[in-house]
């Protein structure tokens, strides 16, 4: 089944104003819009710092799968987290992705586009020891240990909650909409997918490499590895962001009014039983199509 029916289907859902989104009588999810960009990375921390507390309090772990995008809410969980003393020798965080060089190796650390490089001298490397996560609690996906992530997160009694951003094209950790002429996934195949080594899709590539290269799409390694649908769709929680403006417009509307499709994958969050997607008034507006 495709997302939607028609262009036409696609334009009418364009037309629906920002303020009428949240609550709209068709969507099939939870929608959030936030005034600025700074409010959506403010709320992502504020939610990561009080499932933390919570938890903490209870005397249980907390169990995320976490992105190396959006990045705005790091800077401020760091500060608040050695600020307030906040405890994470209780968290177990399992990194959604990484880039790969031609050949599906991992980049070095030092590489702009390795998230673990990014991740370690972001995240860790300004949290305070006394409190830091413990090393064996910080999962990277590996080329070579594909099955570890899944592994772990069964050993550790699951994931709480996944904090993520949403593609140009609806991927959701690096989890692209399949595309060849000479093989297909069914919609049930692309739900139970799980860590993989794939290439980017044409899309993706540039898309990041206008966002953060400059338009040179040869600065954008061009595969990844990534966990699955899967492991995304069993978390407890799905926490989804975005920000970027006129680049997710058209993709928002998809996940609030289309079907469940692998063409967007995102659109597989519908199916989840506690699923917020937050984004700015910029990413909510309407896409300006001209006519």
């Amino acid at each position: 089944m495709s997302a939607y029916e028609s262009s036409q289907q696609l334009f009418e859902w364009c037309k629906i104003p920002a303020e009428e989104l949240s609550g709209h009588p068709d969507s099939k999810i939870k929608l959030r819009v936030l005034p600025r960009p700074s409010d959506v990375s403010e709320d992502i921390a504020t939610t990561m710092i009080n499932e933390v507390k919570r938890n903490n309090a209870a005397n249980v772990p907390t169990r995320w799968i976490l992105p190396c995008g959006p990045r705005g809410q790091y800077p401020i969980f760091t500060e608040r987290v050695n600020r307030e003393r906040i405890n994470l020798k209780n968290l177990h965080v399992f990194h959604m992705d990484d880039h790969l060089d031609w050949q599906g190796r991992h980049l070095p650390l030092d590489h702009p586009y390795s998230y673990k490089g990014w991740m370690t001298r972001n995240f860790y490397d300004r949290i305070d020891s006394s409190i830091n996560v413990p090393l064996e609690q910080r999962h990277f996906p590996d080329i070579s240990r594909l099955d570890a992530m899944a592994e772990g997160m069964e050993r550790v009694g699951g994931i709480d909650s996944v904090y993520g951003g949403i593609g140009y094209r609806g991927h959701v950790a690096f989890n692209e909409p399949p595309r060849s002429p000479w093989y297909r996934v069914s919609k049930e195949e692309f739900r139970n997918c799980t860590t993989r080594i794939l290439h980017l899709n044409e899309d993706t590539l540039i898309a990041l490499s206008q966002r953060g290269a400059g338009g040179c799409s040869d600065a954008i390694p061009p595969m990844v590895i990534t966990v699955g649908m899967r492991e995304l769709l069993a978390a407890r929680r799905i926490r989804l962001y975005s920000e970027t403006g006129a680049w997710k417009q058209t993709v928002i509307r998809i996940l609030l009014f289309g079907n469940v499709s692998p063409e967007i994958p995102v659109t597989y969050v519908q199916e989840h039983r506690d699923c917020v997607v937050t984004v700015d008034t910029a990413t909510a507006a309407c896409p300006p199509l001209g006519f």
